[in-house]
């Protein structure tokens, strides 16, 4: 490093709070602990198009609970950590910043901004240095830090990181849903322009299906059975019609897990997973009879669904 930069946070302190207060998403993306990300092509690239401007190089992720915006962040560290970005961004970090974990152990909002300052200053301090890697800051539920959201131990902490985002000094990406960027952060006019909007749109039935497929080898792995494309459909189709308050894909995603799981609990590992476990945790979820839940002509079209499909692929590809 030049002996013309020098940091008031110091390298060892940033790296420190880091550590303690940080997830740092492109080192585990590095390490291969994230499955595949299914479906965030577009919101990625728009988010990377963010990234790379001059002013407003901020980003937020607007979508119901459940879609995936954190998942999208990870989607942008394995892009960084493959190489597959611009120039501007390769050895990039991405940090997700752990509010809860700061907040942990203060008496007050002076002891929590103590902790949170010198992160954004040591950031900052470092983006005009050509020789440092970008970092670039996620927070999740980012209307937590308005001043007006009432209840949380994080609220003004938008204050604290105004200045620097006004100099263009820092670069964030935030998550919430539409309805509490409206509420919360919208309020703030100089907040809003600092930031661009990315809608996550929710994955239909083919969409939150092919995201199945994606995160098989992973949960398979894990719970040392299988899971065939049948029950990947079934379970988007019952979720999609028994869990309407929740959102795709995390509602199957869970489905999946779970079903796994009660199977090897049931019968141990090997094996595939059954409909009745699949029911079993469907039913466990709703309320709903498990017995209730199989429908032969359902199930049929499921399965004749998940024949074209696959048949049309493998001719895709060929």
């Amino acid at each position: 490093m030049s002996e013309q930069w020098s940091y008031l946070v110091t390298n060892d302190e940033l790296e420190e709070l880091f550590r303690t207060y940080c997830t740092d998403f492109t080192d585990l993306a590095r390490q291969g602990r994230f499955g595949p990300i299914e479906g965030r092509d577009r919101e990625v690239d728009e988010t990377i198009l963010i990234l790379m401007q001059k002013g407003r190089k901020n980003a937020v992720l607007l979508a119901p609970a459940g879609v995936g915006k954190t998942a999208m962040v990870v989607a942008l560290a394995q892009q960084i950590v493959a190489e597959d970005v611009p120039d501007y961004l390769v050895d990039a970090r991405v940090l997700e910043i752990d509010l809860a974990r700061m907040a942990a152990g203060t008496n007050g909002p002076a002891d929590f901004q103590e902790r949170f300052i010198p992160i954004c200053k040591g950031v900052a301090e470092r983006y005009h240095n050509p020789e440092n890697p970008r970092i670039i800051l996620f927070l999740d539920e980012v209307h937590q830090i308005m001043p007006n959201c009432e209840g949380s131990a994080y609220k003004g902490l938008s204050d604290v990181m105004k200045p620097y985002l006004t100099a263009g000094d820092l670069m964030v990406i935030g998550a919430t849903t539409l309805d509490e960027f409206r509420m919360y952060v919208a309020t703030d006019p100089a907040l809003d322009r600092r930031f661009q909007k990315v809608f996550l749109s929710v994955p239909n039935t083919i969409e939150t299906y092919n995201i199945l497929k994606s995160l098989r080898p992973g949960f398979e792995k894990h719970h040392q059975t299988k899971i065939s494309n049948v029950s990947l459909m079934l379970i988007v189709h019952l979720t999609n019609e028994h869990m309407r308050k929740r959102n795709q894909p995390d509602k199957s995603i869970i489905t999946m897990d779970s079903s796994m799981a009660h199977f090897v609990k049931e019968n141990g590992t090997g094996g595939e997973v059954t409909l009745e476990s699949i029911y079993y945790m469907v039913g466990r979820e709703t309320g709903l009879n498990k017995q209730a839940l199989h429908d032969e002509k359902k199930l049929q079209r499921v399965i004749e669904q998940v024949t074209e499909m696959e048949e049309n692929a493998i001719l895709y590809y060929v």
